[in-house]
């Protein structure tokens, strides 16, 4: 609950299971953040309104309306970093939540802490000014720091599991930066993208 003088922020959680919302509570508090939970999009957009939250960690339930609570959020200037949580995850709905603007994508089950720390690396980079967050592809539309971030990774050859450890986000975040860094490239796949950019292959990418 709020009113930690040496609070790191507000994280609110939205989740229709009542154990998940404790557990996450729980471990918020134990690592110094004030979180409010909430059972539905509607009740948070409301509050949303009226305070100014560090994070959101949005559960996407099967019909998807989790989409429409983020756009909503960014329609009301909310700019937390918005992280995504499903049960019934898949890559269309990762590359969905990421291009209406969630910072990740979470797949459940998941252990608690490591929540907290995707939570931590999502404040820290919204925190960065926004010249030091954007890259450049010859050409093309900018980039994230984080799809600049994953293009590193995808051009030294590494796999969306690999660059998932390293950057501790999931492989089904990874593979929606990836959709969207093909997409602002105009490329077929990987290989087309760097040989494009780069003037270069790398045979282990496909």
């Amino acid at each position: 609950m709020p009113g930690n003088t040496l609070s790191k922020g507000e994280v609110f959680v939205i989740d229709t299971d009542a154990a998940s919302r404790e557990q996450l509570s729980t471990a918020l508090q134990q690592s110094a953040y004030d979180v409010i939970c909430f059972a539905d999009g509607a009740s948070l957009l409301s509050e949303a309104k009226a305070r100014m939250p560090a994070c959101v960690l949005l559960e996407m339930p099967t019909d998807r309306s989790g989409l429409d609570v983020l756009r909503r959020l960014r329609e009301e200037n909310c700019m937390a970093p918005v992280l995504v949580t499903s049960a019934n995850g898949s890559i269309a709905m990762a590359v969905d939540a990421i291009k209406s603007g969630a910072a990740d994508f979470i797949e459940k089950p998941f252990r608690s802490h490591d929540v907290v720390g995707r939570i931590d690396a999502a404040i820290d980079e919204s925190a960065q000014p926004a010249s030091c967050r954007q890259r450049w592809l010859p050409g093309c539309e900018a980039l994230t720091a984080r799809e600049g971030d994953v293009l590193e990774h995808l051009a030294a050859g590494l796999t969306n599991k690999e660059i998932a450890r390293r950057m501790h986000l999931s492989a089904r975040t990874i593979e929606g930066y990836r959709a969207g860094i093909l997409k602002k490239a105009g490329a077929r796949n990987v290989t087309d993208l760097l040989r494009r950019i780069f003037g270069q292959v790398s045979p282990t990418l496909i």
